[in-house]
């Protein structure tokens, strides 16, 4: 078993998370991240001293058909309008995520 995990250290994990947990929770929560935290120690003992680093799961290349920008029709624009949850002036409204005010609030 993870022998230095305990409560606190989940606690202030999960707030660095934003998370909150109540005390149920974290009893449930704290043996699970005990297993999970042997698991890796177990991998760490695994000799892979002669293994080739793998940068991908399969040796297929990127088979992705070419991007070509094609005309559309207003019918087409108005199905895509009618499927976004918010528009303004016939373009699709999505919330700001940049802060451009001098002030910085």
């Amino acid at each position: 078993m993870a022998e230095n995990l305990d409560r606190e250290q989940v606690q202030h994990v999960a707030e660095l998370a934003k998370l909150s947990f109540t005390d149920a929770e974290l009893d449930h929560f704290v043996p699970q991240l005990e297993e999970i935290i042997d698991l890796f120690n177990q991998l760490a003992e695994v000799d892979t001293e002669q293994v080739k680093p793998m940068t991908t799961a399969t040796d297929e290349v990127n088979v992705l058909r070419e991007d070509e920008a094609v005309k559309s029709s207003e019918e087409m624009r108005q199905a895509l309008l009618a499927n976004a949850p918010e528009t303004e002036d016939g373009l699709i409204k999505v919330p700001a995520i940049l802060d451009e005010s001098e002030d910085g609030e």
